[in-house]
């Protein structure tokens, strides 16, 4: 019998992950990971741990707790912070994925003899003739494929998707058959901090910040802003202009300057050579090669956005997109697709 650790969080996904491969005849065990979390944000971590304990005992599975504290804070608020001082934009849902649930915690199933990890990720992996794909999952809305860009086939092999060819509906219809109490529950808000405090107030408590100039595209100083670090390209919000016009449009953040602490707002979301996006710290999970026509996404749920390949090398890829592409944001994933098919991606230059 195959021995499975599926990540349960308290939530509905992986309460169902985890009957379905209990109703498959694995030997399964449910582990709650423990991540940290900062001492100035109330977080409801044990609530979510009680509510994961409760999935297991009523599934007659055992439970463990995995304490990823240290590789949390390390992988990934470190990382993210970082990202930030460095004038980018980070996506710590990926990182998380990278280096907590398919890293970390894949570790330390295997070191207690698990064959497989399980997760509730909306995603399918396939067995393809000489290799895994990863592909999206059976619902659209829900598809997750963009956060688990970085799996490569020796962790595809020790991966479970068991909730990946259903809709969210149907999931909680199963856990309504089998009474879990997690049936109605709501959706997590992701990271634990992030669902319950603002980003920027967030980042204040690390990055030290100040008031900066707030430019048109003429370099004309029209306001004021928190500190230039702490906003994103494409933003609209939480800075502050000296003149308000009722009639107004939309302001958006095409730039920002670290150095002079100063961003620049513009009524066009869309820059120059928009069409084309480099992104470094490549992972493939299938090959790509020069001229392959794909499709890819730079945020997620947008639409696939059709594209080929005009470069590619061990570091990184170019793509030339078909149609220009809106708030194109250092730091954030930019994932490449071809038939449903997620294969790879890396990190906007």
């Amino acid at each position: 019998m195959k021995k499975v650790f599926v990540g349960v969080s308290g939530g509905v996904d992986s309460s169902v992950s985890a009957a379905l491969l209990k109703d498959q005849g694995y030997d399964v065990t449910g582990v709650f990971i423990k991540v940290w979390q900062p001492d100035f944000i109330e977080c409801n971590w044990k609530d979510e741990m009680r509510d994961a304990m409760r999935v297991c005992a009523k599934l007659e599975i055992p439970f463990l707790l995995c304490d990823l504290e240290k590789e949390y804070k390390e992988g990934v608020v470190n990382y993210m912070i970082d990202e930030y001082k460095a004038g980018r934009t980070p996506n710590p849902d990926v990182m998380c994925n990278k280096e907590i649930k398919f890293k970390a915690f894949l570790n330390f199933a295997l070191e207690k003899g698990a064959d497989f990890i399980a997760t509730g990720h909306y995603a399918q992996k396939k067995e393809l003739d000489d290799s895994f794909g990863l592909f999206e999952s059976g619902d659209k809305e829900k598809d997750q494929t963009y956060f688990i860009w970085n799996l490569n086939q020796e962790i595809l092999k020790n991966v479970l998707f068991p909730i990946g060819h259903l809709k969210k509906e149907e999931v909680r219809k199963m856990a309504e058959k089998k009474k879990l109490l997690t049936s109605n529950k709501k959706d997590s808000q992701g990271l634990c901090f992030i669902g319950h405090v603002d980003m920027k107030d967030f980042l204040k408590k690390f990055i030290d910040t100040k008031k900066g100039k707030v430019l048109n595209e003429k370099g004309d100083v029209i306001g004021e802003h928190d500190g230039a670090v702490l906003y994103t390209i494409g933003e609209r919000h939480h800075f502050e202009l000296f003149q308000k016009n009722p009639n107004q449009k939309n302001l958006y953040v095409i730039s920002k300057d670290l150095e002079n602490n100063t961003i620049t707002l513009s009524e066009k979301k869309i820059t120059q050579d928009s069409k084309k996006i480099k992104i470094d710290k490549v992972n493939l999970i299938r090959e790509i090669s020069e001229k392959d026509e794909i499709e890819a996404r730079i945020r997620y749920r947008q639409p696939l956005q059709e594209g080929k390949i005009i470069k590619i090398n061990k570091e990184s890829v170019e793509i030339e997109f078909k149609d220009p592409q809106e708030s194109i944001t250092s730091g954030q994933s930019l994932v490449i697709y071809k038939n449903s098919e997620c294969l790879g991606g890396g990190v906007i230059v």
